[in-house]
């Protein structure tokens, strides 16, 4: 009877565990992002975040979702997926638009130092998604040019996805590799970091949730039998989060000697 009387409160509070957890799931991928993203407006310089963690994120998400349609898992997953891919779109319009911007502030400023008064302050060079220029990629200046190249992939994806949906060893190498890039998120930004030997303009918030969030959805995979492939891949991005910690505080333990100073205005490094 004791047993019964408590169902009623029991029953109802695992109910909104479940709901919450849920919605942590579908939501709480995107947090992390917000300080960084108001980091980059308050100080209109991007530098400090790899937009190749949106390419990483855009993939794994639009693979994961054609994923869904040869092999159906969890509906917040599902969501979460979309969640990001809007979230990752709004990372890159800032990124973009504040990149030109600065691109175009450092030319008047160079024209301005060369006293060059009649000559015309132009625009950077357009660099287009539809040059085709290997160098250039992901360094577009307009941010319609990366959602081509989204839909350009989402569109080539989705028609083999549909040509092999009913093949098992195709939905299950999907899979893999959706997770897989997704597992991969952190390295663009562990190889700047390394390569700059600073994590200077990188959000540690950012970093920090990171690394609480992908601990939290690699339990809730455990917890909630989700296939191996997801588990997977929060293990290795758990991994990764912390490597990025330690280059901050190694980093910030042994700054980088600062380069020699030099008046020349063409020397301005333009993001």
């Amino acid at each position: 009877m004791e047993a019964e009387g408590l169902d009623w409160l029991l029953v109802p509070l695992h109910q909104l565990v479940s709901w919450g957890a849920a919605g942590a799931m579908v939501f709480g991928g995107v947090v992390p992002y917000i300080p960084q993203y108001r980091d980059i407006r308050r100080t209109q310089n991007a530098e400090g975040f790899s937009t190749y963690v949106c390419l990483v994120l855009l993939v794994a998400n639009i693979l994961r979702i054609l994923f869904w349609f040869g092999r159906h898992f969890e509906s917040p997953l599902l969501w979460q997926s979309v969640i990001m891919i809007m979230t990752m779109l709004l990372m890159l319009k800032l990124c973009t638009e504040v990149r030109t911007a600065n691109e175009l502030n450092l030319k008047r400023r160079v024209f301005a130092a060369a006293d060059n008064k009649d000559e015309e302050v132009k625009a950077p060079p357009r660099r287009s998604y539809l040059d085709f220029d290997p160098h250039h990629f992901w360094h577009w200046s307009s941010f319609g040019d990366y959602v081509q190249c989204v839909l350009a992939f989402t569109g080539v994806a989705g028609y083999v996805t549909y040509l092999s949906i009913d093949s098992a060893l195709f939905v299950e190498t999907l899979g893999f590799l959706a997770v897989l890039t997704e597992a991969m998120l952190g390295l663009p930004q562990l190889y700047r970091n390394q390569r700059l030997r600073s994590t200077e303009g990188m959000s540690i918030k950012m970093v920090l949730m990171w690394t609480s969030g992908d601990t939290f959805k690699t339990a809730y995979f455990l917890l909630n039998g989700a296939p191996l492939q997801f588990s997977v891949c929060g293990l290795l991005q758990v991994l990764v989060d912390l490597a990025i910690l330690g280059q901050a505080y190694a980093f910030a333990r042994h700054p980088p000697k600062p380069a020699p100073h030099t008046a020349h205005p063409a020397s301005a490094k333009a993001l």
